[in-house]
């Protein structure tokens, strides 16, 4: 049995108890809204709601990336569609697990909807983004006990608040809709990552299909009050060490209207081929960028600097940065 096998076996137990998949619930039920009469209510009941939000304005509940450059420029806003865009093998799933760990440090809830990968592939690099370094070759103490204590600080991490929808391969967009409308109304969960587009919509070139889906996504998100977390493709550029932009997203133009916020994840190949062919590289070059083009509702759209820790597969800050810390350093 592979190390990767023995630790996922570790995560078994934890891991039932939060993962479901297609067969758990009732996807006609939870993919149409079932309280419409809810929604249509007299202008006398918004009466009372106006005045307590003028005595008593409420802070908005919004959630951050992990990055602490990015606390004060991009936020994570309740009724919103954030769109992930990026090349294969960019990166855009590695980066959104990191996200989803900052999200569960904020104490929200989230689900992971991934087509392309397994649950315990998915669990098994967010532990090793969780623990900050390399968990299959443990330092300071043998193997088996090191990976116990570590699936343990992960599990009490993570408590009731990271789940995963086991599903692989190409599904439906009926189905998709109906996954997220049931981890908002029965398991109280605020973010949803869908990974990725391209597996809930048959046909690169369904552009009707793909506005439709979208659409949906998006009005769930508000109807709710959850942040949906959208993982796409970009079409394949002239060479892979270009810089992609907002029209380089797959697929039709509407898709980034569509969303709330657009964020291009992008790898620095040029400085990765250069250190591979034994190059001098400048170490305060970024190895990835991760950029917002597009947040309808906040103030900013900044390109975030990024560099890679490769034991953790972690992005940081900064190149002398060491990986976050998402339980402030659990000890044994």
């Amino acid at each position: 049995m592979s190390d990767l096998e023995q630790i996922a076996q570790r995560l078994d137990e934890s891991r039932q108890s939060r993962e479901f998949g297609p067969d758990d619930f009732d996807v006609d039920q939870y993919y149409e809204p079932s309280d419409v009469h809810l929604k249509v209510r007299i202008a006398n009941d918004y009466i009372a709601e106006i005045i307590d939000d003028v005595v008593n304005p409420k802070t908005e509940q919004v959630a951050s990336m992990p990055w602490q450059k990015s606390v004060h420029s991009f936020n994570y806003r309740p009724g919103e569609v954030t769109l992930y865009a990026g090349s294969n093998g960019g990166g855009k799933s590695m980066i959104t697990g990191q996200v989803a760990l900052g999200l569960i440090k904020q104490g929200q809830k989230i689900c992971i909807a991934s087509f392309e990968m397994k649950p315990k592939r998915t669990l098994f690099r967010m532990m090793r983004q969780f623990a900050g370094e390399d968990i299959t070759r443990p330092r300071y103490m043998d193997k088996e006990r090191y990976i116990g204590n570590i699936a343990q600080r992960f599990n009490d991490f993570c408590g009731m608040n990271l789940w995963l929808y086991d599903q692989q391969g190409t599904t439906s967009a009926m189905q998709v809709i109906a996954m997220a409308r049931y981890c908002a109304v029965e398991l109280g969960v605020t973010h949803v990552f869908i990974d990725s587009l391209m597996k809930c919509v048959s046909g690169e070139d369904d552009y009707n299909a793909q506005k439709a889906f979208v659409d949906a996504i998006t009005a769930l998100a508000r109807d709710h009050n959850i942040h949906v977390h959208l993982i796409h493709h970009i079409r394949k550029l002239a060479n892979e060490e270009m810089m992609p932009n907002k029209n380089d997203i797959k697929g039709t133009g509407a898709i980034a209207d569509q969303v709330d916020n657009v964020l291009l994840m992008w790898r620095n190949k040029k400085k990765e081929h250069d250190a591979q062919q034994g190059k001098m590289v400048d170490i305060k070059t970024p190895d990835a960028m991760l950029m917002c083009e597009k947040q309808r509702n906040g103030e900013a759209e900044e390109w975030y600097h990024l560099w890679y820790h490769k034991d953790s597969q972690q992005f940081i800050e900064n190149p002398d940065s060491v990986p976050m810390s998402f339980d402030n350093g659990g000890r044994f």
